[in-house]
């Protein structure tokens, strides 16, 4: 067991279960790729940011096997919840999941399929990091627009307070 603080500065309780992923099948699902996810959902007009509240805590696993650990994980990821909506509207990475959709009754379509499959498998989001039906805004650390993928600002703050080398050796 091990204490990992998150970007809130929040302490979360986590288990390293590097030995025991070693022993699973592999995932069916593997974790798609950021750069792809990313170029599908921006020039959208119409899009809604979510994360699932503490991610892969939520998620159910089979009921005689919670008594062998203490955090409950279920044998099916986000990915594969959402694989009906996945590709169409919805894009999701582990717990942080963007709709898009050209206009607003397929926006307010996609997102009440997503809450419909929230409430099936009892997932709840953090409200703090959602927005919803908003014309921009960042996922998976990139900001979109509808003209496209931009720079991140608060990304490029380091490079613009970056202090120019004032010697050979800090070149």
């Amino acid at each position: 067991m091990v204490m990992v603080k998150n970007t809130s500065d929040k302490w979360r309780m986590c288990i390293d279960y590097t030995d025991l992923n070693k022993a699973c099948p592999n995932d069916p699902y593997p974790l798609p790729s950021i750069d792809r996810l990313v170029d599908g959902a921006s020039r959208y007009g119409f899009l809604s940011f979510m994360d699932m509240y503490f991610g892969y805590n939520q998620i159910r696993m089979h009921p005689l096997d919670e008594a062998k650990t203490t955090f409950i994980i279920d044998n099916s990821i986000a990915p594969m919840i959402f694989k009906e909506q996945i590709g169409h509207e919805i894009k999701v990475y582990v717990d942080d999941m963007v709709v898009k959709s050209p206009n607003e009754n397929r926006h307010c379509e996609a997102l009440a399929g997503v809450f419909v499959v929230l409430r099936k498998h009892m997932l709840k989001l953090n409200l703090e990091k959602c927005s919803f039906d908003v014309q921009d805004g960042k996922f998976l650390g990139f900001m979109l627009t509808l003209r496209g993928i931009k720079a991140n600002p608060k990304k490029c703050e380091v490079g613009i307070n970056m202090q120019s080398p004032k010697n050979v050796k800090e070149v």
